[in-house]
């Protein structure tokens, strides 16, 4: 079954005219919500229009029953080439300080709220990711590229450090050495680089990129949801906490995940040990059965 919204349609408009509600697509197909950077004419860069409609998608998926895993990719040939220069940086600047700080909590909000989203988040890595792009594929939970797609710091060949997150994301996946190459000399690497040096998961030829990411969420889809948002949350948080600190922490998030969901942990332990239905180190409990 497929659910369409109408934001999915393609704008009538011309390319530079887009409007707005067009500059993000999507469809929800089996439980899966297909995001999409859509302005694939300006190799899907994010303007303040993509910022703020990005927003709205979110706020719209992330509650809905029929979506159990968010997917985020891109139209054409690239995920994202970063922030577009002309919109985000030069117009938004002439508009005074007030303006370059809209856009910047407009980005900035839009990818912390992916960080934290209620349900699983996969990055599909279909080409270009440059610079700000690094932003959303840090904020996803899971990312998968195109064994030819390119990833890039290119700041530094036009004048300006990796901002908006971009060196803290570099630094925060890879390793030192390598994330300060990355950052100083602006050279490019591919999707078998960016699994080497920590920035995705796994790469693939690009025709089977679709076909793996859509296999890894609808494993995702079968865990228990309340489980999955506190071990999302957790990963996250416990990185730059002591370890006795993350003990503590992990302690009481898992009580609270219990105490709002204690009936799904129950049915899972009741399949394990009573039914024999399932091993956990193969496999889920079936939710179908709380």
């Amino acid at each position: 079954m497929t659910s369409k919204s109408a934001r999915a349609k393609p704008s009538a408009a011309q390319p530079s005219e887009r409007a707005e509600v067009d500059t993000v697509a999507f469809d929800v197909v089996e439980g899966i919500a297909w995001v999409r950077f859509n302005r694939p004419e300006k190799r899907n860069c994010m303007s303040p229009k993509l910022n703020r409609q990005m927003m709205r998608v979110l706020d719209e998926l992330e509650f809905r029953d029929d979506v159990q895993v968010l997917v985020l990719t891109g139209e054409g040939a690239a995920w994202s080439a970063g922030m577009d220069l002309k919109e985000y940086f030069r117009e938004t600047e002439a508009g005074g300080l007030g303006a370059v700080r809209q856009a910047q909590r407009e980005a900035y909000g839009w990818w912390r709220r992916l960080r934290w989203y209620q349900k699983p988040t996969i990055a599909m890595v279909n080409g270009w990711c440059f610079g700000g792009g690094y932003g959303p594929l840090f904020a996803c939970d899971l990312a998968f590229a195109a064994d030819d797609a390119q990833f890039g710091l290119s700041e530094i060949n036009w004048g300006i450090l990796p901002g908006g997150g971009a060196t803290k994301v570099a630094r925060e996946l890879m390793p030192f050495r390598r994330a300060m190459y990355h950052a100083l000399m602006g050279e490019n690497i591919d999707g078998r680089t960016a699994v080497e040096w920590g920035l995705v998961n796994e790469a693939h030829p690009g025709e089977r990129l679709r076909a793996r990411v859509e296999e890894v969420a609808k494993v995702l889809s079968q865990k228990n949801p309340v489980a999955l948002k506190a071990a999302k949350d957790a990963m996250r948080r416990v990185g730059e906490m002591t370890y006795d600190n993350a003990e503590d922490y992990l302690v009481r998030a898992q009580e609270a995940a219990n105490s709002f969901d204690d009936h799904g942990r129950k049915e899972g332990i009741k399949q394990f040990i009573d039914d024999k239905t399932y091993k956990p180190g193969l496999g889920a409990y079936d939710k179908k059965r709380t």
